[in-house]
C-alpha cells in the first residue's frame, strides 16, 4: 500500500508512529508524533495503519501506469477509497516540471538533482516525459499523477544534464466517475537552459517544496507554454531590411545615459565570468570571482551613491566571506548590506559607493 499524506502510520523496526506530514525526495516521509514532534523516517520503516485523504499529496514514485487487474484476478474487497478534494482554482490546469538539488551547497561544485512532475489541478494526468536525443526523443518516465500532487520522476547527475537541454511532456487530462470540462491534449516541448543549474539564485521558493526549486512551467492557467520561434525567412527578410537603410544619412549619436539611482548587478557565480574553467582549481576561481569584484569597484570609484549588487550565492559562504573580508579591510569607508532577500535570497550584497 502506498503512503500518503495524511496517513496514519507505525514503525517496523522500532516502536511508534505518527502522521505523515510530507516527503523528502522519493526514499523519505517527515512523520509528527502525538507529541507534535517532526522525524524523517525511511518509507521502508513504516506500515500505514490507517488511510486518511489529503488534499495535497506526494504520490509515490512509479516507472509507469498500473495496469488494471485480469478478470482472472479477484478484487480486493473493502479496499479504501481515496477521496480527492477539488478546489476553485483548480479546474485550470497548472502543471511544471520541477528541478531540485540533493545537496543545495554544492550547487557549484557537483550535486546530483531530483526531478518531479507537479499537477497543481482537479484533474488526473496522463503523461509522458522525454528527451531530445540526435533527432529522435527518448521516454524518461510515463505515468499517471492524481489530481493535486507531485511525483518524483528521477535523480540525475551533472553528467545527464546535456541530455534535458531539450525536454518534451505529452499528456491528457480527465477526472474519473465525474463530469468535466474538456481540456486539449498537448505536447509541450522546451529548451532547458542547463546554465541555471550551476546557479544557486535559478532555485527559489515556491509554493510546492519546502526547499528551493527550478520550475519549468508547462501549462499555467489552462494555457500551455510555448517558445518563441522565429522562421529562418522572417530572419532573412529582417536582416534585408536593415541593409537598405541609407547608409550615407548622417545619424545623431545618442549615448545611453545611467543614472546614479540606477542598481547596478554584477554576478560573480564563475559560470557568468569565465567561459571555462579548465586547468582552475578552486583557490584560482575564488582569486578571478575577487578581481572582477575589485575592478567593478575601481571602475565606479567617483560614482558617489553608486549602489552595486554582487551576487555570490549562499553555497558555503567562502566567496561572501572573502567579499566581507575585502570591504573591511581595503574599503572601509564603503557600506555594505544583504540585497534584497524577495529577490536574491540570501546569496547577494549590495554595496553604496562613498
Amino acid at each position: 500500500m502506498s503512503i500518503k499524506i495524511g496517513d496514519k502510520i507505525r514503525f517496523l523496526s522500532s516502536t511508534g508512529g505518527g502522521t505523515v506530514k510530507s516527503f523528502r525526495g522519493k526514499d523519505q516521509v517527515i512523520v509528527t508524533d502525538e507529541d507534535g514532534f517532526e522525524m524523517p523516517v525511511s518509507i521502508k520503516e513504516c506500515i500505514v495503519v490507517e488511510e486518511r485523504a489529503a488534499h495535497v499529496r506526494a504520490a509515490q514514485p512509479a516507472s509507469t501506469v498500473q495496469t488494471p487487474a485480469t478478470p482472472q484476478q479477484k478484487p480486493v474487497e473493502h479496499q479504501p477509497q481515496v477521496t480527492i478534494t477539488e478546489t476553485a482554482e483548480g479546474e485550470r490546469l497548472n502543471l511544471f516540471i520541477a528541478y531540485l538539488p540533493v545537496d543545495e551547497s554544492k550547487i557549484l561544485e557537483s550535486t546530483n538533482y531530483e526531478a518531479y512532475f507537479v499537477n497543481d489541478s482537479n484533474y488526473f494526468i496522463f503523461f509522458n516525459y522525454m528527451n531530445r536525443d540526435n533527432g529522435s526523443w527518448v521516454s524518461r518516465f510515463n505515468g499517471l499523477i492524481e489530481p493535486n500532487t507531485k511525483m518524483f520522476l528521477e535523480e540525475f547527475d551533472r553528467e545527464v544534464l546535456n541530455q534535458l537541454e531539450r525536454i518534451c511532456v505529452q499528456f491528457i487530462a480527465f477526472k474519473k466517475n465525474k463530469p468535466y470540462a474538456l481540456k486539449n491534449s498537448y505536447s509541450i516541448e522546451l529548451h532547458v537552459d542547463t546554465v541555471k543549474f550551476y546557479k544557486q539564485h535559478c532555485f527559489i521558493e515556491n509554493d510546492y517544496f519546502d526547499d528551493d526549486a527550478l520550475l519549468l512551467p508547462l501549462v499555467k492557467q489552462d494555457i500551455p507554454e510555448r517558445e518563441l520561434l522565429v522562421s529562418a525567412t522572417e530572419l532573412q527578410e529582417s536582416m534585408q531590411q536593415k541593409v537598405r537603410i541609407d547608409r550615407s544619412a548622417p545619424q545623431q549619436i545618442h549615448k545611453k545615459k545611467t543614472s546614479i539611482n540606477d542598481i547596478i548587478e554584477v554576478d560573480l557565480h564563475i559560470a557568468q565570468i569565465l567561459d571555462t574553467t579548465a586547468g582552475m582549481n578552486s583557490t584560482d576561481m575564488l582569486n578571478y570571482q575577487l578581481k572582477v569584484f575589485r575592478d567593478t569597484l575601481q571602475e565606479h570609484a567617483n560614482e558617489k551613491g553608486r549602489k552595486i549588487v554582487f551576487i555570490h550565492g549562499k553555497g558555503e559562504g567562502v566567496l561572501r566571506r572573502a567579499i566581507e573580508n575585502e570591504l573591511k579591510t581595503r574599503y572601509k569607508d564603503y557600506i555594505f548590506q544583504d540585497a534584497s532577500f524577495q529577490q536574491y535570497g540570501f546569496g547577494a550584497t549590495m554595496i553604496t559607493i562613498r
